[in-house]
């Protein structure tokens, strides 16, 4: 008698590995993403409204305490911009820290696993956002400049230099941010650190020679007033590479590398 045996299958419960190899969501959606999340915050949105109110503030103090036609639209441009390049990098760093303050990390790299991906559209959402505060504050000069009667010319103040200037303090606050991954910490050290070094610079003669490349506030101030000169791009391209680049370049390696809890 002979028995037929049934052939043998072999069940492989291995999982299938996830596909990877392409992006599902469109960099752009992801921007998108970044901003509301930028603005739906309470922390946030509040940081953006106090942002655009100074600017209103400021031209009101200056058309109250002014003298009328004496003032143009640079004066107002410049006034107005001094307290936002002091907020954007704070901005910044509230953006790039989110996802580690916040504990939403795991959420986040689970439905984009490119951390990088995550990183670069933080930066352009900041930079948007700083883009988008730069023309409130054109609008509200323009309109004090208007009421005031001023002068509606902009002598001794580039605004390609002025919109440089701010979008580089934008990401130096995203810098420290993705250095730090704490919103407290990276916020303290990014007003503080830079105030300590300007004061150590002024103490000497040498010290001064050293801030014209690596203090970020001065290498700027010919990119502002538009007096760049070969000599001041170098002093600009080394003040920030230390001041952004190598923070930058930290942070991303840390939010590529660091285990999420």
């Amino acid at each position: 008698m002979t028995t037929t045996t049934a052939p043998s299958t072999t069940t492989d419960s291995t999982p299938a590995p996830i596909d990877l190899a392409g992006d599902r969501i469109p960099f752009a959606r992801l921007v998108g993403v970044e901003v509301r999340k930028m603005v739906d915050t309470r922390a946030g949105m509040w940081m953006l409204i106090t942002m655009a109110a100074i600017s209103f503030v400021v031209c009101g103090v200056l058309i109250a305490v002014g003298e009328g036609d004496d003032i143009s639209m640079a004066t107002f441009l410049g006034f107005i911009t001094m307290p936002m390049l002091v907020l954007l990098p704070i901005m910044g760093i509230m953006s790039a820290t989110q996802e580690w303050s916040q504990r939403t990390g795991l959420a986040t790299f689970t439905l984009v696993p490119r951390r990088g991906r995550v990183l670069s559209a933080k930066v352009v959402a900041s930079l948007v956002l700083a883009l988008g505060l730069l023309v409130v504050a054109a609008l509200a000069a323009a309109l004090s400049t208007l009421v005031s009667g001023g002068d509606v010319a902009l002598e001794g103040l580039s605004v390609p230099g002025l919109v440089l200037t701010a979008l580089i303090f934008t990401l130096q606050g995203v810098a420290f941010g993705a250095a730090l991954l704490n919103t407290p910490l990276a916020i303290v050290t990014s007003l503080a650190l830079p105030t300590v070094w300007t004061m150590l610079t002024s103490m000497s003669e040498r010290m001064s020679d050293i801030a014209q490349w690596l203090d970020l506030n001065i290498v700027t101030g010919p990119l502002v007033e538009g007096t760049m000169t070969g000599s001041d791009w170098g002093h600009l391209a080394t003040g920030g590479l230390v001041w952004v680049g190598v923070p930058l370049a930290i942070g991303t390696y840390r939010v590529l590398t660091r285990e999420i809890k």
